[in-house]
């Protein structure tokens, strides 16, 4: 039982199809950003698909009762749960304007290895047993080679600040997560979680991305537009809904066994999609991260 009272079990096989669903999706979204980046800057995408996202979370969350007393009872964590996430996605933005979407699909979901690391420091029971630090050790020599610079790969030096950018975003989520696990969070329905994390990204990534100039160039093409379209109800309304539901009813540390599928995803399509090459060191490089991943979080 945790903090808050809540009822954790096993997963089950209904929630790990679920899981894998999500991976999908998630695996998805940096090639989907990726792909329409010269019609719609990262940043402008991530500020569009949060706002309307935001409004459709406000809709369902007014549908189930949740009035505006409820909201201002975890306004604290839940600022800080959007601020997490404005800052996840301001790197990850940014970082693919250097770097490639494969990269940043793999560099992105070192989130799970940080979070175990936090939470053995700083929640009681939660402490790593000896096989899970051999896996962040796997982890972190994965990385390394994986970020080594290719002198084969044009503009080696932008892609390094990218694959950088997207260990940022890693940390960014990282925290969120263990923000979401404060019993206040804990406690709060899905949706509600959700809205905070979208509404403040809102507010914040529009006027960032129109003082930045990037509303000004944004090009409705219809695959921009189809792009955005999956980003706002595949990937901000229905996948993260279901991600929260699922960590209020199973234990986060199984749920983590499947964060790995995601870059396996990103990088499969970011090859096929986009056509991005792929270097024997990342290879080996991602192949050991998602390794150590899988050791930290079984």
């Amino acid at each position: 039982m945790t903090q808050s009272g809540a009822v954790r079990r096993r997963l089950d096989l209904p929630a790990s199809a679920l899981m894998v669903l999500f991976c999908l999706g998630f695996g998805c979204q940096q090639v989907a950003m990726k792909a329409v980046a010269a019609d719609m800057s990262p940043l402008a995408q991530v500020a569009i698909r949060s706002s309307l996202a935001a409004l459709l979370v406000m809709m369902l969350a007014h549908r189930q009762g949740i009035r505006w007393r409820d909201m201002r009872a975890h306004v604290g964590p839940g600022v800080l749960v959007g601020l997490g996430f404005v800052a996840e996605f301001l790197f990850v933005a940014w970082g693919l304007d250097y770097t490639l979407a494969s990269h940043m699909s793999v560099f992105l979901y070192t989130a799970p290895v940080f979070a175990a690391l936090a939470l053995h420091l700083l929640v009681p029971g939660e402490q790593l047993t000896r096989r899970q630090f051999v896996g962040v050790a796997l982890a972190f020599g994965g990385m390394l080679i994986a970020m080594a610079p290719d002198t084969d790969i044009d503009n080696a030096g932008d892609i390094l600040l990218g694959d950088c950018l997207g260990l940022l975003a890693g940390l960014s989520w990282a925290a969120t997560t263990l923000v979401i696990r404060r019993p206040s969070l804990s406690d709060a329905p899905p949706v509600q979680t959700l809205c905070y994390q979208l509404t403040v990204a809102g507010l914040l990534l529009l006027p960032a991305s129109a003082l930045l100039g990037d509303l000004g160039r944004v090009q409705f093409t219809g695959v921009a537009v189809a792009s955005l379209a999956f980003q706002t109800l595949v990937i901000s309304f229905t996948a993260l809904l279901l991600w929260f539901a699922l960590l209020r009813r199973y234990f986060a540390s199984q749920l983590g066994i499947f964060s790995f599928l995601s870059p396996v995803f990103g990088v499969l399509f970011g090859a096929i999609v986009l056509g991005e090459p792929l270097t024997t060191g990342f290879l080996v490089g991602g192949a050991l991260l998602l390794i150590g991943l899988l050791v930290v979080t079984r």
